[in-house]
């Protein structure tokens, strides 16, 4: 899938940006604030229907504006063209476009445009809770399988409907309790085989990816633990309802499951660098992308890097982008603060790019050095 064009009116500090883009690298220089991360962060929004920096649609909105509008012109890798637009008025509810036609509901988009996205904020993956853990298999696998999002629904559904239960005064009826469970296990077994088969492929990948980074010269791991491993789903959730009813909430359940990031045998957490963080986070977005592309309807996905240089060494900076200028990806975006530090990289590595300094919230295409 290639953006070949975007536009943006009134998203975040942009009050109005209209780029051409190119097929392959496109590099988004400024200062710190001036508005980089605002202007991928639209290509992401048109990606998943929402923003990956503010959680409330109308926060993206432009201080003082009542509106915004991104639109972008797409051809896929069959080489159709694909219009997506998405616009917002205040205190309405924002309207999703396909080549102009409305989406009844906007899970019906995830996937159509796959992408994948390393930001500074992804340190979360290793240093917060676990739910930061899930939503990392749950991007990538909505992305390729939609049965997975109602499977999705329907577990938090039956989540919910046990938790209110196990708080409430009156004892829960355990014929109306036990439909909850039967749900949430039968919906919870199905999310598990799906989180299960997308970790097995995606661990030698990342792997071999960590390695080509990191020169070789250190050991890493990925693990996934879930309830799932301790036998049939429904026998664990109803063995500690007592236990369940004390506390007020589920203490088992896929709603528990987590990623286990070693390095050396030791938890990343504790020991790795902020180097080695970043390379491990790097590594497995790339997995993730290679894993998409193989997976979702056999569409390259878009990759978005912001500032990921930060923390890490010239050599795996230098590293990393010769693996993302390479064949196996398509369409990447990328910020950085270091027009010179850039250029020099590019240079060796890539062919095909496009440089564009943001400044206050305004975006210029700058010529090649």
């Amino acid at each position: 899938m290639i953006l070949q064009k975007l536009s943006i009116l009134n998203y975040r500090n942009i009050k109005a940006a209209s780029l051409g883009l190119s097929p392959r690298l496109n590099c988004f220089i400024g200062s710190n604030g001036a508005g980089k991360t605002n202007a991928i962060d639209a290509v992401y929004y048109l990606s998943f229907c929402r923003s990956a920096q503010c959680p409330v649609d109308s926060q993206v909105i432009t201080h003082g504006q009542d509106f915004f509008v991104i639109e972008g012109s797409y051809l896929t890798d069959g080489g159709e063209p694909l219009a997506l637009y998405c616009g917002m008025k205040r205190g309405t509810k924002k309207h999703f476009r396909r080549d102009k036609k409305e989406y009844r509901r906007l899970s019906e988009h995830i996937g159509l445009v796959p992408l994948v996205s390393v930001s500074p904020g992804d340190t979360l993956l290793i240093d917060g809770g676990s739910e930061e853990r899930r939503r990392l298999m749950d991007m990538v696998i909505s992305q390729y399988d939609r049965s997975y999002i109602d499977s999705l629904s329907r577990y938090a559904k039956a989540l919910q409907q046990r938790n209110a239960m196990l708080k409430a005064e009156a004892e829960p009826d355990p014929e109306l309790i036990g439909i909850w469970e039967e749900q949430m296990a039968a919906e919870g077994e199905a999310i598990f085989a799906r989180r299960e088969a997308f970790v097995r492929e995606l661990v030698p990948v990342f792997n071999r990816y960590y390695d080509e980074i990191a020169g070789g010269r250190e050991s890493v791991g990925v693990e996934y633990e879930s309830h799932c491993r301790r036998g049939p789903l429904l026998e664990v959730i109803r063995r500690d309802r007592a236990k369940d009813r004390i506390v007020g909430y589920s203490l088992h359940g896929v709603h528990r499951d987590d990623l286990v990031f070693t390095l050396g045998g030791h938890p990343m957490k504790r020991e790795g660098s902020q180097g080695q963080s970043k390379t491990f986070v790097v590594a497995l977005k790339l997995a993730q992308f290679d894993f998409l592309r193989r997976t979702a309807s056999r569409t390259t996905p878009l990759l978005l890097l912001d500032d990921i240089f930060d923390k890490l060494d010239a050599a795996r900076v230098e590293r990393i982008v010769g693996l993302v200028a390479g064949d196996g990806f398509g369409q990447i975006f990328m910020t950085d603060t270091n027009r010179e530090h850039l250029d020099r990289i590019l240079r060796a590595c890539a062919d095909d790019y496009k440089i564009f300094r943001v400044a206050g919230g305004e975006i210029t295409e700058e010529a090649h050095v």
